[in-house]
């Protein structure tokens, strides 16, 4: 099902005429209204007039996350306060949140993203949907709210964690459509399982998964273990929230950008060159249509590709591939980048192992050491009655994780296989994969 017709299956050419025209309005748009993007336009000497097609958006000096720490908590408003109906926060590095803001235009404007993405997970109106993103100063609960009102679902706003309810809830209300993090399903899995409910008594379908990165194999142990379609759904507090992007069902190969909001970009990490389609890079956005707070050229961290080609579910948006992990979350370990998400796709692949593992980075010496910890499966550990080093099947697992790893990586690695439950454990939020104890 697609949400917005007119817009989801604009051709190319009309659509990179509406992102031109709309690209000069905001451009302008936050030249006069918000000083210190002014400054920084004047300090590169570009101005508003520089701006006539789409290509030009690379003349643009970039927003990061500093600009939201410099400028807090009000400073980047391009809107008097009294216009802003609601603002939200993401948690800060420095103690202080990245404030953002809506006005009523802006929320109209989430809630019809947010429906897009529910529309392309699966969702229909009149479906039941269990939202389990976290409500509060975080955009996922209320964001995904919105749309799933918009689109007339019947909301269930459980919010994140306490698993126990939630449990509760998929058995008595029947959800169709469940959004969280997908470190979180997986604990709602493992959890149904542990009280013997097996995929397919529940009455749910779709999952629609996002706020941090997972992988294709990851993909697989959800569906399997849910019995649901599982959709990936990207958005970031900075550039409105969740719906910024989102697969389809048809494909679930790449995201759909809803390009008539966003305009996306993919740059080299060290120089800040534009790169084609297919280069790996960081996500770069422009907000084409946000009043509050827009933000031009906002480098996001998150590492990731474009690809411009048709899809067979008929939107003409380009598609952004999964998030392989962030600037600011990739590990360098000998002079190798290392991605949390590198380290699931070693392993999920190893039917005897979870998907539950943590990444230690520590420097004993003069060289980092790189240690994996990851849990068996449960019944594998039960057929092993325990983790006996001794034990020729636990040095075999070992030594076929070390090499899945090494085959990866390119790195050797010290792999410690832990018991069922013993990692942490995602209770609606981002799950922390990594420790590095090389600053401490």
């Amino acid at each position: 099902m697609i949400w917005n017709r007119e817009f989801e299956t604009l051709p190319r050419p009309e659509l990179e005429r509406l992102q031109a025209e709309r690209l000069r309005r905001v451009v302008r748009y936050v030249y006069e209204r918000v000083q210190p993007y002014r400054e920084r336009m004047r300090e590169a000497g570009v101005s508003p007039e520089d701006v006539r097609h789409r290509e030009d958006v690379a003349k643009l000096p970039f927003m990061t996350k500093r600009d939201f720490r410099d400028h807090y908590p009000y400073g980047l408003f391009a809107v008097p306060l009294d216009r802003v109906l609601r603002i939200h926060a993401s948690s800060g590095t420095t103690g202080k949140p990245t404030v953002v803001s809506y006005t009523r235009h802006d929320l109209d404007v989430w809630a019809e993203v947010c429906a897009r993405c529910l529309a392309a997970s699966g969702a229909r109106p009149g479906d039941v949907f269990q939202n389990a993103y976290g409500y509060g100063l975080f955009t996922g609960g209320l964001g995904m709210h919105a749309g799933a009102e918009r689109m007339g679902l019947v909301v269930v706003p459980a919010s994140g964690g306490n698993t126990e309810r939630q449990i509760l809830l998929l058995q008595d209300f029947g959800p169709k459509v469940l959004a969280c993090t997908p470190s979180y399903a997986l604990t709602l899995a493992e959890a149904l399982e542990a009280r013997g409910v097996r995929p397919g008594q529940l009455a749910l379908r779709y999952g629609i998964l996002g706020a941090e990165p997972w992988t294709e194999a990851m993909r697989q142990q959800i569906e399997e273990k849910l019995g649901i379609a599982a959709l990936n759904i990207y958005g970031l507090s900075e550039v409105i929230g969740p719906g910024v992007a989102n697969e389809c069902l048809e494909a679930k190969d790449g995201a759909h950008v809803f390009e008539d909001h966003f305009l996306v970009e993919v740059v080299d990490p060290y120089t800040g060159e534009p790169l084609p389609p297919g280069r790996q890079g960081e996500l770069v956005f422009t907000t084409l249509t946000k009043e509050a707070l827009p933000v031009i050229r906002y480098r996001t961290g998150d590492v990731a590709s474009l690809n411009p080609e048709p899809c067979r579910c008929g939107r003409t948006f380009v598609r952004m591939s999964r998030v392989v992990g962030r600037t600011d979350d990739m590990l360098i370990v000998r002079g190798v980048n290392v991605y949390p998400s590198q380290v699931e796709a070693a392993l999920v692949g190893l039917p005897q192992l979870s998907p539950h593992y943590q990444i230690v980075v520590s420097r004993e010496r003069t060289l980092d050491e790189l240690e994996v910890r990851v849990e068996v499966d449960p019944l594998y550990h039960h057929a092993l009655g325990g983790l006996d080093p001794a034990d020729e099947r636990v040095q075999g697992l070992l030594r076929r994780a070390y090499e899945s790893l090494y085959g990866v990586l390119g790195l050797h690695v010290r792999v410690t296989l832990a018991a069922p439950g013993s990692l942490p454990r995602s209770e609606g939020g981002k799950l922390r994969r990594v420790v590095d104890l090389r600053a401490s």
